[in-house]
């Protein structure tokens, strides 16, 4: 091992777990990959991680656990599928491996690094949410601490190439998770959440728009809360932006706004407009939705990794 750096290991040897992979080997100071885990031994990744010098493992999770030196691997990051992550955590838990889950199966606390990352620090295993969650429920945030958010919804747009089978399997885990960790981390009373695949060619970068309905509060609070709360992110995700000024519309007893399956209801609307353009690490710049997910998953292993409490 790499004199001061964590032994980490990586199951899933697609398009999130090779780009995590070389994100790790580039850009990290603190972590070090002792292998790459799937099941496909033609898989890209795999191919790839054996050039790079990173152990390839094609024998799934049982292969992990029974490769010489697993005892040294403190966190296991899990890129493969809502289902397969509930078998794999529960191999992972009988060693006392640190689990990092970036599906959407949510057995852990959800995690964005931006908001609550030092508040799970002790959790055995934690959530990464999904695309949509990590640009988006920062964005909640940062409306919920400066009033009341009644209802958040987002809508995650991303390219449909960047969409691979993982993704597309887990829509509906997706939109579940993602509605949950809105209220749970980004403080709304009630949150929802919509993807698209968008078809375009050329292939268009994520772009996220979130609605909030709260308290009327002060605008200005309210977009410098949002600034800082962006400013945040970038730290980790270089290619997070506001795309555009915060907007306001103010409903009132004359004006409502209505709901569907809440009704009639009165606040201060907030619209925030966002890109995520990807590192191109691995994967292309267009796949903001892939890079996001990586980047917040290796902040939550090096802030792990600094804190030593593996």
């Amino acid at each position: 091992m790499s004199q001061g750096k964590v032994k980490v290991a990586i199951i899933g040897s697609g398009n999130i777990g090779t780009d995590l992979m070389i994100k790790i080997l580039h850009n990290s100071a603190s972590l070090e990959v002792a292998a790459l885990v799937g099941i496909d031994p033609a898989s890209d990744g795999l191919a790839r991680a054996a050039r790079m010098g990173v152990t390839a493992i094609s024998s799934g999770v049982e292969g992990l656990i029974a490769m010489p030196g697993f005892s040294d691997i403190k966190i296991v990051f899990d890129a493969t599928s809502a289902s397969a992550h509930l078998h794999n955590n529960q191999l992972l838990q009988q060693h006392g491996v640190r689990v990092i889950d970036l599906t959407p199966a949510a057995i852990g606390p959800y995690v964005v690094p931006a908001i609550n990352l030092n508040d799970q620090l002790d959790a055995p295993n934690i959530n990464m949410v999904t695309c949509g969650g990590q640009a988006t429920i920062p964005m909640v945030a940062a409306v919920s601490r400066v009033t009341k958010v009644h209802y958040a919804e987002i809508v995650a747009s991303i390219s449909s190439r960047s969409a691979g089978p993982g993704t597309r399997a887990n829509i509906d885990e997706f939109t579940e998770t993602t509605s949950s960790a809105i209220e749970k981390v980004g403080g709304a009373t009630r949150g929802k959440a919509i993807i698209v695949l968008n078809p375009a060619e050329p292939p268009v970068m994520m772009r996220d728009t979130v609605f909030t309905l709260s308290d009327p509060a002060d605008r200005a609070a309210i977009e410098a809360s949002v600034e800082e709360m962006a400013a945040a992110i970038q730290k980790y995700v270089p290619g997070y932006r506001l795309k555009q000024k915060v907007q306001f519309d103010l409903f009132d007893d004359n004006n409502p706004l209505t709901i569907p399956g809440l009704g009639r209801m009165t606040g201060l609307k907030t619209s925030i407009f966002i890109e995520v353009e990807g590192a191109a690490d691995y994967l292309p710049a267009y796949a903001g939705n892939l890079d996001i997910m990586t980047s917040a998953a290796k902040a939550c292993a090096e802030r792990l990794a600094q804190t030593r409490l593996l």
